[in-house]
């Protein structure tokens, strides 16, 4: 693993083929965007592949997704019945 900042190179090709209509709705958005068509399929593929393989490596959440996260951690637990029976029983993995 490289540890220095120079972006990567690019040797790689990937080709697929996409309908007119797919081809003018990419070219309008990297427009709208300021890059180039090949840019902005790079980076939105990207994330797109990122956020699939995300429940395999870490979660992803956006910022409003985050916040709730963190309420939900903030409120206190409620044990439930069950819990507080199976916490009073002996634990098997001490010797008697």
């Amino acid at each position: 693993m490289s540890t220095d900042t120079a972006p990567a190179k690019k040797g790689q090709r990937l080709e697929f083929r996409v309908s007119a209509e797919d081809r003018d709705l990419f070219a309008r958005a990297a427009a709208a965007q300021g890059v180039g068509v090949s840019t902005f399929a790079t980076d939105e593929l990207r994330i797109a592949a990122q956020r699939v393989l995300a429940d395999r490596t870490q979660f992803m959440l956006s910022p409003v997704e985050w916040a709730l996260w963190e309420r939900i951690n903030a409120e206190p637990a409620e044990p439930s019945q069950q819990l507080r029976e199976f916490m009073q029983r002996p634990s098997i993995f001490v010797d008697e």
